[in-house]
């Protein structure tokens, strides 16, 4: 099943790919005369560094992958890289298309553990293979060209941890403070999602608490424990906030969502509900069961959905 981060991956490398294809080609043509020098190839390098658009390095390789000059940089000449062998790294094990330039795929950088890339053009003097010339670049110092991707609304299904689920059926659901009390809990919650400014909440069935995030400070969350959820003064601390006009999941749907969620807490002894999370924006419902699986789906296809879908 393709993953829509492949899909942002794959266009922000074609666009990358674009701006340096060029560049590199032109400057691997000037260090043609001046292949073997290492003196020479710093000099062209050093000229031609800031037509390599948000480059770390430049350096260039013989047929082996063993470094020819020095590193040349935005700070200047690094000698210490110097005969360096890097015929071992990520971007030497790709196969240079016939073009002549490749982008490698991205890989952490060996002296600053940084995640890199590195761009490779093969320099050609006529029909002869000299070497390579090589570009690194930070991923932190590029540029983000293609738009950040969204979760796909679709069922996905994960696997946890073998040890759990081979398992299983030695366990039964132990009672929580929050079984106990799961009607108050769940009126708790469905006020803070729908009058109270709360978009997402996770609900952590066995251990009897609820993380949330509200849109008014969305980057901190705060936890409810079993005393909160079992009190509707908490409800007091949380201001009445209208219901967001561009949530994907209607006010309506909140009770049944909970509703289904309680269900699958209780329906079978072995196999329950351990975790469960609601996220209002982008309408996705996730479910974590005691056989250490989890689900992920829209709250449209997690309502449509019996019990007999799940055990």
């Amino acid at each position: 099943m393709k993953k829509p981060w492949k899909d942002s991956i794959y266009l922000q490398r074609e666009e990358l790919a674009r701006l340096l294809r060029e560049p590199l080609a032109q400057l691997a043509e000037k260090c043609v005369p001046a292949w073997g020098g290492r003196e020479r190839l710093d000099e062209v390098l050093t000229e031609g560094y800031a037509d390599i658009p948000y480059c770390t390095f430049l350096y260039c390789l013989d047929t082996g992958g063993i470094q020819i000059c020095d590193n040349v940089g935005r700070e200047g000449l690094a000698p210490e890289h110097f005969g360096r062998n890097r015929s071992d790294r990520p971007y030497m094990k790709e196969a240079v298309p016939p073009w002549g330039f490749l982008l490698s795929d991205a890989y952490i950088s060996l002296i600053k553990h940084r995640p890199s890339l590195t761009a490779l053009q093969i320099v050609r003097d006529g029909p002869r293979t000299l070497g390579y010339l090589g570009a690194d670049f930070d991923l932190s110092g590029l540029p983000v060209t293609a738009g950040l991707y969204d979760e796909p609304g679709y069922w996905q299904q994960v696997k946890g941890d073998p040890s759990i689920r081979g398992t299983v059926f030695q366990q039964c659901r132990a009672e929580s403070p929050m079984d106990r009390n799961m009607e108050q809990a769940l009126s708790i919650l469905e006020e803070l999602l729908t009058q109270r400014g709360v978009f997402q909440c996770q609900i952590h069935f066995s251990s009897s608490q609820a993380t949330i995030w509200t849109v008014d400070d969305p980057f901190r969350y705060r936890m409810l424990d079993h005393e909160a959820l079992s009190d509707p003064n908490i409800c007091l601390v949380y201001p009445p906030q209208p219901y967001p006009a561009d949530a994907a999941i209607p006010q309506s749907d909140i009770r049944q969502i909970l509703n289904v969620m309680k269900s699958l807490r209780f329906a079978d002894p072995n196999i329950y509900l351990r975790m469960a999370s609601i996220n209002l924006f982008n309408g996705m419902i996730s479910l974590t069961f005691s056989c250490d699986g989890s689900h992920y789906m829209s709250h449209v296809e997690f309502l449509m959905k019996d019990t007999s879908f799940w055990f």
